[in-house]
């Protein structure tokens, strides 16, 4: 199936097209289409947002599309940034900043205290308008400084997944405390919360297209 990925980042396009590719459908993205348009991410919950930027998209492509909401939910600070993660430090996109912002606010946080989670709502939707919406989660802490490596974007050098991935499905315990950004894109993919949301969707999806023809 050839799917819209509706996103402007690219961190999150190469996550998108190389589980999606990997589950056998053709990914384009909005900006390969000529698609500039940014939605307005009005609603407060991942589900909402990842909605009406799937809508929006889809109506101005003309072919199903995907779209994902995602954030960090941090245990001490309520399940912040959470919905406003990619706006944290006040203004959209800025990963140094919004890392900064985050250092600063848990800066006295101990290291029992530093739970959270990263949550992904992947919502694919047809050009009648159908859709269907899955959740993923990834339950890990913050770290105290950033762990930057070769991979990964936003506040992935701060997260410390308590899993880590074996080859595509298998996981085992992230014994080493690497980071997000520390793990291959393999190791990520079997355990991120869009890797989860995908998986359910995948597992979703032919009943759902079943029903929609």
């Amino acid at each position: 199936m050839k799917i819209c990925a509706a996103t402007g980042n690219a961190g999150k396009l190469r996550e998108l097209r190389r589980i999606l590719e990997a589950q056998g459908h053709e990914v384009v993205s909005q900006k390969e289409l000529g698609i500039t348009i940014e939605p307005d991410e009005t609603g407060t919950t991942f589900e909402a947002n990842a909605l009406i930027k799937a809508e929006t998209i889809c109506k101005a492509s003309g072919l199903p599309t995907i779209a994902d909401d995602s954030g960090l939910c941090v245990d001490a600070l309520d399940g912040a940034p959470g919905v406003y993660s990619a706006r944290y430090c006040g203004h959209h996109g800025d990963d140094e900043a919004n890392n900064d912002k985050l250092l600063e606010k848990m800066k006295d946080v101990p290291a029992g205290q530093r739970g959270a989670k990263f949550v992904a709502a992947v919502c694919f939707i047809l050009p009648t308008g159908q859709h269907l919406t899955c959740r993923g989660e990834c339950p890990g802490r913050v770290a105290f400084e950033r762990l930057a490596g070769d991979y990964g974007f936003g506040y992935d050098p701060l997260f410390i997944p308590d899993e880590c991935g074996v080859g595509r499905t298998d996981k085992r315990p992230n014994s080493e405390g690497r980071s997000y950004a520390q793990l291959t894109p393999d190791e990520k993919d079997a355990i991120s919360h869009r890797g989860n949301a995908l998986a359910e969707m995948e597992k979703k999806l032919p009943e759902f297209l079943k029903k929609a023809e």
